[in-house]
């Protein structure tokens, strides 16, 4: 079964084109990109690590969409947070997003490639319809 590249590439606020696909469907597994807290517009979420959460959850539905899938689908998330300090505002935020099922998660800090508090990936379990 080929793969399937969903969505366009992301235009950051440089308003070039990033070499990636929002996700990738292979077979019945959905993979979404690492998502960044910015908005449609390309630019930095303010406000925090609740809001930048918030917003990156919110882009990891749009991606998820695209296969038809959403967070009860979601079986795996890699978090990289800027700063460890920020894991439990961080927590109470990421749980809402999963009331039901909690997906497998390997969380570290690390330093972003924007100055960015948090970038998370998902991997979805949908099977085609």
């Amino acid at each position: 079964m080929p793969l399937e590249y969903l969505g366009l590439p992301p235009v950051a606020s440089d308003r070039q084109a990033r070499p990636l696909s929002p996700a990738v469907r292979a077979g019945d597994f959905v993979y979404v990109s690492g998502q960044v807290p910015v908005g449609a517009d390309g630019e930095l979420v303010v406000g925090g690590i609740e809001a930048q959460t918030r917003q990156v959850m919110d882009n990891i539905r749009a991606a998820l969409a695209l296969a038809g899938a959403g967070f009860e689908d979601v079986c795996k998330c890699t978090v990289w947070l800027q700063d460890a300090r920020d894991f439990g505002a961080f927590n109470r935020i990421y749980m809402g997003y999963f009331p039901d099922g909690k997906p497998a998660r390997s969380t570290t800090e690390a330093r972003l490639m924007i100055d960015a508090k948090v970038e998370i990936d998902v991997i979805a379990y949908k099977p085609k319809a």
